[in-house]
């Protein structure tokens, strides 16, 4: 991967490429599945494996790669829809190649995979554009912060007790302050789960809980309470995210000072502001894997408009750039899953220091390389 040089040659370079259009001349696409450690669970759903949809884009001398955790499917709509789309657009126009990629499914139906695939050539293009200018991503975007904070992720229904103290204490132990577990599969253990997180991860550090829609909504305030006095500050998805009055209900009930966040499920700029207009949410969560990187930038344009901070979802390396470009953002989910996915397969994948996620300024674009030959043995 190329070096990023001086300021004056970055410079040089940028102005010759805005004096004229930079063809896309290739986009590949390839899926490998990754088998996780052990069989995972939340409080609504069940897996053994994570699809990894990996987009590397090709425009001038330089390569662009961007990626969506989804379904295999995805990969076969890039191949068969989105690459005649993209191919021969200005590599520097990333919003018009979205546009026309969002034309182009529109009889599909935008949420769902044809927004997980589109998000995936999307987060390519802009690395291929940072990359062609020979500037790091954040530094195309403009720095506000040098780290993003992070929060440690996963406590999985599926483990036992133990195996959750022992994630989320290691967390702690490594500088993370914040860490988050999984409840609502058996709502009657929630209670028990939660005080032996807060036993092993001590009284110091901030416990957050994540039910993705499993309660109906007095179960959940009933929860939220019960939480409360257990020292929990962020109650994600108590109800369903499509619930905005079951949302809004626990927002002005939950007891402070408890969070209420949802989000991760939003394609486009309409759904976020939907749910912002609705006053569902103290935090609003997107995932550039699912609305694009495109998307994510409206999406915290939505949260500084509206006064309410953006968390990211899943997919750390990923949103690291962007996170210290934009001033709503809160914190980035370290998600285990993904954490373990992004070190095995790329090369520049983040690493928190002192719960601080930092982009790598010494390389162009977002700063990952694909381990090709690793990832060969789950290829798909």
């Amino acid at each position: 991967m190329a070096s990023v040089s001086g300021p004056i040659s970055q410079i040089h370079r940028a102005a010759r490429l805005d004096q004229c259009e930079v063809p896309i001349e290739d986009i590949a696409v390839s899926a490998y599945v990754i088998p996780t450690e052990s069989a995972e669970s939340d409080g609504t759903l069940e897996w053994r494996q994570t699809t990894l949809v990996l987009v590397e884009a090709k425009a001038g001398d330089r390569h662009g790669l961007g990626y969506s955790y989804a379904h295999l499917s995805a990969a076969t709509l890039i191949q068969d829809m989105l690459v005649d789309v993209v191919r021969g657009h200005d590599a520097l126009a990333v919003s018009d190649c979205w546009a026309a990629m969002v034309r182009a499914v529109r009889n599909l139906g935008r949420p769902g995979i044809a927004s997980t695939a589109i998000s995936a050539v999307d987060s390519a293009l802009w690395d291929l554009k940072a990359s062609l200018l020979n500037l790091p991503l954040v530094t195309l975007l403009g720095p506000v912060r040098t780290g993003v904070p992070t929060y440690g992720s996963g406590g999985f229904t599926s483990y036992t007790v133990e195996e959750l103290q022992r994630q989320l204490s290691t967390w702690v132990q490594a500088g993370i302050p914040r860490v988050k577990m999984k409840i609502g599969r058996i709502p009657a253990d929630d209670i028990r789960r939660v005080e032996a997180a807060r036993a092993a991860i001590g009284r110091d550090a901030e416990l957050f809980v994540d039910a993705n829609g499993a309660y109906a909504r007095k179960q959940a305030i009933a929860f939220a309470n019960a939480f409360a006095d257990l020292g929990v500050t962020w109650f994600e998805e108590p109800v369903s995210s499509d619930d905005l009055e079951g949302l809004r209900l626990l927002r002005d009930r939950a007891p402070a000072p408890i969070d209420i966040a949802a989000g991760e499920y939003g394609y486009d700029a309409v759904y976020f502001r939907r749910m912002l207009e609705a006053g569902a949410v103290d935090v609003l969560q997107a995932d550039a894997t699912r609305c694009g990187m495109t998307g994510f930038l409206r999406a915290a344009a939505l949260c500084e408009a509206s006064g309410v901070p953006l968390s990211a979802h899943c997919a750390p390396s990923v949103h690291v750039h962007p996170g210290c470009a934009l001033s709503a953002l809160r914190h980035i989910e370290y998600f285990h899953d993904h954490v373990r996915i992004e070190h095995m397969l790329f090369d520049g994948a983040a690493t928190p220091v002192r719960g601080l996620l930092h982009p790598d300024l010494s390389r162009p674009g977002i700063g990952l390389e694909f381990k090709r030959a690793d990832a060969e043995r789950y290829a798909v």
